[in-house]
């Protein structure tokens, strides 16, 4: 298959799919954090000055809808969610230390 043919296909290089998948201006923090600990929305909030709660929702949103971050209700009082990593998240955690040390 030609590169001509994948693109008409709709079909592109899969480190530039991952590359547009972590693109914009949080989910690349959003991604970090979350190899810190379990994200919670309000500490996110708190935590990422100029982030508005639409943003937010979104960038989890995709990274949950790319089966990176996985979604849990805590149903412990205060009722809250988290959201931790994935196994296929946590299978970028190298890709990403190696970018750090190139940077």
């Amino acid at each position: 298959m030609t590169t001509e043919n994948r693109e008409e296909n709709g079909e592109t290089c899969r480190v530039q799919g991952l590359l547009k998948l972590l693109s914009g201006k949080w989910k690349p923090e959003l991604f970090h954090l979350a190899t810190l600990a379990p994200l919670r929305f309000n500490s996110l909030m708190r935590r990422l000055k100029g982030i508005n709660k639409q943003s937010l929702a979104t960038a989890l949103r995709e990274l949950e809808d790319a089966e990176l971050l996985e979604k849990s209700v805590i149903s412990e009082k205060p009722l809250h969610i988290e959201y931790r990593l994935t196994e296929k998240g946590e299978s970028l955690i190298p890709v990403f230390q190696q970018l750090e040390k190139i940077m």
